[in-house]
């Protein structure tokens, strides 16, 4: 070896696993592996460090394989932007006793032959990731969350060992212009091929012209010319990545080579920049060490954190419970969101509160998965139907199963598959049908039982959804949100229009509870001057069903969703003053931003319109005059407003508004002619 030349040294990787690789593991573990022991393929990605740490110190970041939980599915589009795939897999053995004694090097050779044979036979030309293959030998100790894990990508060594003839910046034989051009080549070589083939290319210089090949495109080439690329994830200054390793084996075998210009491409991400690439020119004239059955040797086992050849573990006792891991990932995603962009945001009010949901078909459905996505942790469905055929498609907490057998109770399915989507939430179905106005009372008994349910429901609930797809069922628990003082939020649907509101709180009796603006807001009920009654009988097909545009129930769900947290994070809670349009250009009061009483849209135009409405003191279900009667009376006036609509008409004083409607009508046709003075 001449002076000039010094002996090549490789950057190591060193294993990345994330604690979701270990769950998934467990998980096969006990569902599929059971006992079986045989290798399974993985993939794991390594990627370019550009040579710069995220500190900003030169060489601070190590080079890594990383592992997590898409290593166990098929394919690569999962991994991260900007990553290179690599081949492995995994052996996990039964018993501690059978880790220990599993032989080591005989494993790494076998992995070593295979990557020899790729070569060999042309495999790694297609694809090269295979040069870039690792072992994992793992015994996982499901009683302690403990795992015992050995990782290794296997080099293959040679005789005398790689020297290093010249190393370079790309600046010594590229100009800035070329430099980019490389850069923007590569790109256009990375989007056009497969990932298996991003870590490896070729890079050949005609004249004026650069081009980025795929090493089987470049094989009868003239050698002499080309650069041999690939994507480095070393950061050191003069020490290229492990891949290199293997790479070399293959330029030499394939190119019949002594000596190779390679390019270590590096690149910050982001930036557009690869300007910490590196040019070496690398001796090859060497041969590959074999043992006596002719089986190449290798190296490549990873060291511990002594710095030993041996396994390491990962103790993941206080995460790997399911539960806990599903909680840390949505509180996770929440609490990202108050870091920078939200820091008032309260999320601790969010998750405390306990949500009714009455109706549990699409707009339930779909309230359920937003609240969950907001950290609510206590979700209860009502519903008097069955899962039928047609739901699953349109109400994403049921399946085809649920609607076998003449269909499962939906509150109660809707709750068991809530647990499902997240195990943390507490969740419980009800069966019970909503007496309403209009309809008579057959059974008094059972009619009261439901109502002592619903209003115990209510009562020991913060907040109450009306889901429901007619509007005298939304009647009772309108009268008795108001009776609790309850937050209640409405969502309506037309066929291509929706309407989601609050109901106004009232603040009958306490001076202190009063609203800030001095008006209270209306309910659902409030526009109305006629009481509700039967819509149900003697209706068509069309009329029985939903029919609606199919994403309108979601938009309308999260809008409603959305419209709780807003209020939740007002100062005045549920009363909360109304913002309209009008606000918007103003400071908002709350981290989220406006708090409307009324938002009404229309997917036909794509747009939206904030409502604001006065309690009416005729209302049929908020009144002052129907709460004291309730109050008074309880299920007796309930009764009665069951068994005749007109019953609330004429309490509230809308029957006389009425006839004083009426008579002003007829007076107004009257002319001056017609009238006789006597």
């Amino acid at each position: 070896m001449s002076k000039e030349q010094t002996i090549l040294q490789f950057e190591p990787f060193c294993s990345a696993i994330e604690a979701p690789f270990w769950h998934t593991l467990t998980q096969l573990k006990i569902e599929e592996f059971k006992l079986d022991d045989e290798i399974k393929d993985i993939t794991g990605y390594y990627q370019m460090l550009g040579g710069v740490s995220f500190t900003g110190k030169e060489g601070a970041l190590p080079s890594r394989l990383c592992l997590g939980n898409f290593s166990y599915e098929e394919g690569t589009e999962d991994l991260p932007p900007f990553s290179i795939c690599a081949p492995g897999f995994i052996k996990n053995t039964n018993t501690i006793e059978e880790f220990k004694q599993l032989n080591k090097s005989q494993t790494l050779a076998e992995c070593a032959k295979r990557v020899l044979e790729d070569i060999e036979s042309g495999a790694a030309l297609n694809t090269p990731h295979l040069l870039a293959r690792f072992i994992l030998l793992t015994f996982a100790n499901l009683k302690n969350y403990k795992y015992y894990y050995w990782f290794g990508c296997p080099a293959l060594t040679t005789n005398p060992t790689y020297s290093l003839r010249d190393i370079s910046g790309l600046s010594s034989i590229f100009d800035d212009n070329q430099i980019c051009e490389i850069q923007c080549k590569y790109q256009d070589y990375r989007g056009a091929r497969p990932q298996e083939q991003h870590g490896f290319f070729v890079l050949n210089q005609t004249g004026a012209e650069i081009e980025i090949l795929t090493l089987q495109e470049a094989k009868n080439l003239q050698a002499s010319q080309l650069i041999f690329g690939f994507a480095d994830p070393s950061s050191l200054p003069s020490n290229p990545g492990w891949p290199l390793r293997n790479y070399l084996a293959l330029i030499r075998q394939t190119f019949s080579v002594n000596e190779a210009r390679i390019l270590c491409y590096r690149e910050i991400i982001g930036k557009k920049d690869i300007s910490p690439s590196k040019l070496l020119r690398v001796d090859l004239d060497v041969q590959l060490n074999v043992d006596e059955n002719n089986h190449p040797k290798s190296t490549g086992w990873e060291r511990n954190a002594q710095g030993k050849l041996g396994p390491r573990v990962a103790d993941l006792a206080p995460l790997m419970d399911p539960h806990k891991l599903a909680n840390t990932a949505v509180d996770l995603n929440l609490k990202l969101m108050r870091w920078r962009l939200l820091p008032s945001l309260n999320l601790e009010k969010i998750a405390s509160q306990k949500c009714l949901l009455l109706g549990s078909g699409t707009l339930g459905c779909y309230v359920a998965r937003s609240l969950l996505g907001w950290g609510v942790r206590h979700i209860t469905f009502v519903d008097n139907s069955r899962v039928s055929f047609s739901n699953p498609a349109r109400q994403p907490l049921f399946n085809f199963e649920d609607s076998l057998g003449g269909g499962k109770e939906k509150a109660k399915c809707a709750a068991d598959n809530l647990k499902k989507v997240f195990p943390g939430v507490v969740s419980e179905g009800h069966t019970i049908s909503i007496p309403m106005p209009g309809h008579p009372v057959v059974d008094a008994e059972k009619s009261k039982s439901e109502v002592e349910k619903i209003a115990n429901l209510i009562s020991t609930h913060d907040v109450i959804f009306l889901l429901m797809d007619s509007r005298e069922s939304r009647w009772l628990p309108t009268l008795l949100g108001a009776h609790f003082k309850k937050l209640v939020v409405n969502a309506a649907l037309g066929f291509d229009t929706y309407m989601v509101m609050r109901h106004g709180v009232p603040a009958y009796g306490d001076p202190a509870e009063a609203k800030p603006d001095g008006m209270q807001l209306g309910c659902y009920f409030c526009n109305d001057i006629v009481a509700p009654t039967d819509s149900l009988s003697n209706r068509t097909l069309d009329q029985q069903c939903t029919v609606t545009r199919p994403g309108l129930s979601a938009i309308a769900s999260a809008t409603a969703v959305e419209l709780l947290v807003s209020v939740l994070q007002h100062e005045d809670g549920a009363l909360a003053p109304a913002d309209n349009s009008r606000s918007i250009s103003e400071s908002t009061t709350t981290p989220l931003g406006l708090v409307p009483h009324q938002i009404r849209g229309f997917l036909s135009h794509f747009s939206q319109m904030l409502v604001v409405g006065r309690a009416y003191d005729k209302c049929t279900a908020c009144s002052k005059i129907v709460l004291d009667a309730y109050a008074d009376r309880g299920f007796e006036f309930l009764k009665q407003a069951f068994d005749s609509s007109d019953y609330l008409e004429e309490i509230t004083g809308l029957t006389q508004l009425h006839a004083e409607s009426e008579l002003a009508d007829w007076d107004s046709e009257i002319d001056d002619e017609d009238i006789s003075i006597i």
